[in-house]
């Protein structure tokens, strides 16, 4: 099944440098573009779009505030953050704001393409440069967590081990094999972590972690 793409970004060169790469996808069509993310709803609603490409520094309607459009108007289409290393806290915002994954704007046709089948199937997107200057840029500002605000059910030494691998941007196959593990063995304890976080996925289990403090040295 062809997957119905829009990409939202207000430079030029780069939305038609990654429209012309998605092209050479043969189950991706891009089926709607824009400048900014003003008509954000209603270009999903016309174009019947499966999945939006979008930049987190527009004018008039940036990434963050086409997010939060989204929300307001109860449209569920999974997003992909297109960013660069400068914008590690928007982008903290932007999955604070609903965004399932971020991509670097020079990202390569192979992982471009592998993000939008593995965020349109329901998952969600980390990659483990940017993660990392996130993670760092959010333990400087946040203060340590009080007990109060710790998760019901603690998490286990190899659970925070397997948090952190997550948050890393790894998959279930390369956290196993990083801890010598099964991938169905994995697998669970990630249903787990989710559990006990409160949790539906990856990309909110992360941000819980960052919250209460669990992910600092």
């Amino acid at each position: 099944m062809t997957i119905r793409v829009a990409v939202i970004d207000d430079q030029t060169l780069v939305r038609q440098g990654i429209i012309s790469l998605l092209s050479l996808a043969p189950d991706i069509e891009v089926v709607a573009q824009a400048a900014n993310g003003a008509d954000i709803v209603a270009l999903i609603a016309q174009h019947q779009v499966d999945l939006v490409l979008m930049d987190i520094q527009m004018p008039q309607v940036d990434g963050i505030a086409a997010l939060q459009l989204l929300a307001s108007a109860g449209v569920v289409v999974p997003v992909i953050i297109l960013t660069t290393f400068d914008d590690h806290e928007r982008v903290l915002q932007a999955m604070q704001a609903g965004a399932r994954g971020y991509l670097l704007k020079d990202v390569a046709l192979e992982v471009l393409v592998d993000a939008i089948h593995q965020v349109k199937n329901g998952g969600s997107l980390l990659q483990p440069a940017i993660t990392d200057k996130i993670l760092q840029s959010f333990l400087r500002q946040s203060p340590s967590p009080s007990p109060a605000q710790a998760p019901a059910d603690a998490l286990s030494a190899k659970e925070l081990e397997i948090l952190r691998l997550m948050a890393a941007g790894f998959s279930n196959r390369e956290i196993a094999q990083s801890v010598f593990k099964s991938e169905g063995t994995v697998k669970n304890q990630v249903s787990a972590i989710l559990l006990k976080l409160g949790v539906r996925d990856r990309t909110k289990a992360v941000l819980k972690a960052i919250d209460l403090g669990l992910l600092g040295s």
